[in-house]
């Protein structure tokens, strides 16, 4: 019986990145876990591909769209699970556990990590914290939680919309019985540490705010960028 959980990682110029990730999933292959490595590129120019290529990934190139590089990704995949993850994202030690635990005890329910930042301090944990506690409290975790769900019920969904930005809530609002699994992921801050942790948290919530009012996600990521 072929090994359950289909890892995606969508990438764009992530060959600063993507080894750190890499080797943080090693556990889910020696537990038996991972039935393949889909790697969804949107047009990189550096080392990614051959990075992807000497750990086995499957290569898919197209355009570089977060939402469409995940959708063809998960297209691709052939698990019954997909572990859907950011390329800067580090799986904390014990995420084989926790994900083989919750495909026993589950009931095939989608499942989410707690969101922490490889940075110390109080701002990381404050930031953190809220995004913890909005995922627990509105059903709404963010793609650099990781996202594990089950095939059929990603395919119920619509999967992940070919937008630019906000597809991971786009997907989560279409999902029900969410859990949160005990383990994090464990992500980078360089985007908060650069922008300023306030600046940048609160950036991220009016940017959510107005997608949650109907901005079209096109517009969203063009101001989201500068």
């Amino acid at each position: 019986m072929p090994a359950p959980v289909s890892i995606i990682i969508p990438t764009l110029n992530a060959s600063g990145e993507l080894p750190a990730a890499l080797e943080h999933l090693m556990e889910g292959l020696a537990a038996g876990l991972i039935r393949e490595l889909v790697v969804s590129d949107g047009g990189s120019n550096d080392e990614t591909r051959a990075i992807a290529h000497s750990a086995g990934a499957e290569w898919i190139s197209g355009a570089a769209s977060r939402g469409g590089q995940l959708r063809r990704g998960c297209a691709a995949a052939r698990g019954s699970w997909l572990l859907v993850l950011h390329a800067d994202t580090h799986m904390e030690p014990g995420w084989a556990a926790a994900v083989a635990q919750h495909l026993q005890d589950g009931q095939g329910r989608p499942a989410y990590f707690r969101l922490r930042f490889r940075a110390k301090g109080l701002m990381p944990a404050l930031v953190a914290g809220w995004a913890n506690l909005r995922s627990r409290l509105f059903g709404l975790p963010y793609g650099d939680q990781a996202l594990l769900i089950r095939r059929d019920m990603y395919e119920a969904a619509g999967g992940y919309p070919d937008q630019p930005l906000m597809e991971d809530v786009a997907l989560v609002r279409r999902l029900t019985g969410l859990t949160a699994l005990p383990c994090a992921a464990l992500t980078s801050a360089a985007r908060y540490q650069r922008a300023g942790w306030l600046r940048r948290g609160g950036r991220n919530l009016w940017t959510l705010m107005r997608y949650f009012l109907g901005v079209k996600p096109e517009r969203l990521a063009k101001a989201y960028s500068k």
